[in-house]
C-alpha cells in the first residue's frame, strides 16, 4: 500500500466509454482514485452512488473522482448506465495498476479466499503525490471524509 508523501503511480486506463484516462493529465487537480472490487455488487453500487451524488460538490472544490475495478470496459458501461454515474470508472483488467497501488491482497470473499481488490481510496494532490489514504473502506461515511479531506486540500 502507498503512503502519504509518496509519489502516485502514474497509469493510463480506459474508462466506460473506451476512452484512454492518463492520471497525469490531472496534475493542478486533487484526484480522488478509489478502488472497489466488482461492478454491480451491493457495497460496489452504494460507494459508486455516493461518489456520484457528491461529485458536484467535490468538482467545487477542485476535485476529480476516478474508480478503478478489474472489471471491463463493457461492465462499467453498463454499470454506469445503470447508475446514472457521472465520473470515470476505469478497467484495470489486467491488474497492474491495482498492484502498483497496493490494492490486489488475499481475502475471503463469499466463503473462498483468493486474491481481490480491497475497497481503498487514494486522494492523490495538485502535485501528483499521495495526499489521504482511506484503506479498507467502509461505505457508510466514507464519501462524507473524503469530501472532508479534499477541503484540507484546496
Amino acid at each position: 500500500m502507498l503512503e502519504v508523501g509518496m509519489e502516485a503511480p502514474d497509469f493510463t486506463l480506459e474508462d466506460q466509454s473506451g476512452e484512454s484516462v492518463h492520471l497525469a493529465d490531472y496534475r493542478g487537480k486533487v484526484v480522488v482514485l478509489y478502488f472497489y472490487p466488482k461492478d454491480s455488487t451491493p457495497g460496489c453500487t452504494k460507494e459508486a452512488c455516493s461518489f456520484r451524488d457528491e461529485n458536484a460538490a467535490l468538482a467545487d472544490v477542485g476535485a476529480v473522482v476516478l474508480g478503478v475495478s478489474r472489471d471491463s470496459v463493457n461492465s462499467h458501461q453498463r454499470f454506469a448506465d445503470k447508475y446514472n454515474l457521472n465520473f470515470s470508472l476505469l478497467a484495470d483488467t489486467d491488474g497492474e495498476v491495482c498492484s502498483a497501488y497496493g490494492v490486489l491482497q488475499e481475502k475471503t470473499m463469499f466463503g473462498k479466499t483468493g486474491v481481490g481488490i480491497v475497497r481503498t481510496t487514494y486522494v492523490i494532490d495538485q502535485q501528483g503525490k499521495v495526499a489521504k489514504v482511506f484503506p479498507k473502506v467502509k461505505v457508510d461515511g466514507h464519501v462524507d471524509e473524503v469530501l472532508t479531506s479534499v477541503r484540507e486540500l484546496s
